[in-house]
């Protein structure tokens, strides 16, 4: 993607508003005289942030026609981790167990595999530590785990917290890697925020079905007490 083309990176259009909605249009779910009518603060947020996107994109123009420098350099685990004990493990083999007994009942080969390879992958991303990556943010964009991202395929970001462990999150515009996860440690999260917030918008998904449904199964079946 050439970096002259800066725009919603998932559209290769300018970013649009709100889901989509321009200002003066709204969900389905307002009343009938907000539709006609408006809601004041509506539009006020909408322009708020359509003029954060074009001071966000001329930051990027500019930065194309000047020398890279670096911005923000740190080394941090290359994902959360948290240390599991033989509870989780059993839970996690039972729960396995059982599940396969009943698809080769069904005669559900498929499924079994599935559940074994998901399972695996749980043991070892349980088991095995991470590697420490270095996480670069230059005037250009995102280098990390090796890999250099241009602010050009890079969309919204956000901060949030796993095992205890801050961590910022970047949407992308390509298959995979979808999104772009790097632990904070000790660093000033404020410093990053500042930083990004120049080259991207600085915005909280919505859960998805999946987030959701993870969430619920975590609470209602805790793979180990404490």
């Amino acid at each position: 993607m050439d970096d002259k083309q800066f725009g919603d990176p998932f559209t290769g259009e300018r970013p649009v508003l709100d889901g989509g909605r321009q200002p003066g249009e709204y969900a389905q779910n307002s009343t009938p005289d907000e539709k006609v009518y408006g809601r004041p603060e509506d539009d006020a947020a909408a322009r708020k942030k359509q003029e954060e996107i074009e001071g966000i994109l001329d930051q990027r123009e500019r930065a194309v026609n000047q020398e890279e420098k670096t911005l923000f350099v740190w080394k941090s685990p290359a994902r959360p981790f948290k240390e599991r004990n033989r509870e989780y493990y059993t839970t996690i083999g039972a729960i396995v167990i059982l599940l396969s007994i009943i698809l080769l009942f069904a005669r559900e080969f498929l499924l079994v595999a599935v559940i074994v390879s998901f399972a695996f992958v749980s043991y070892v991303l349980a088991s095995v530590k991470p590697e420490e990556v270095e996480h670069e943010i230059t005037t250009r964009g995102i280098r990390t785990g090796g890999r250099f991202f241009r602010w050009s395929v890079l969309g919204r970001f956000w901060f949030s917290e796993k095992f205890g462990q801050r961590m910022v999150s970047i949407e992308t515009a390509m298959a995979f890697p979808g999104q772009l996860l790097m632990l904070i440690g000790h660093q000033d999260e404020a410093r990053v925020k500042e930083i990004l917030r120049k080259y991207l918008l600085h915005e909280t998904p919505e859960p998805t079905f999946l987030d959701n449904a993870s969430s619920w199964l975590s609470k209602k079946v805790p793979l180990e007490s404490g």
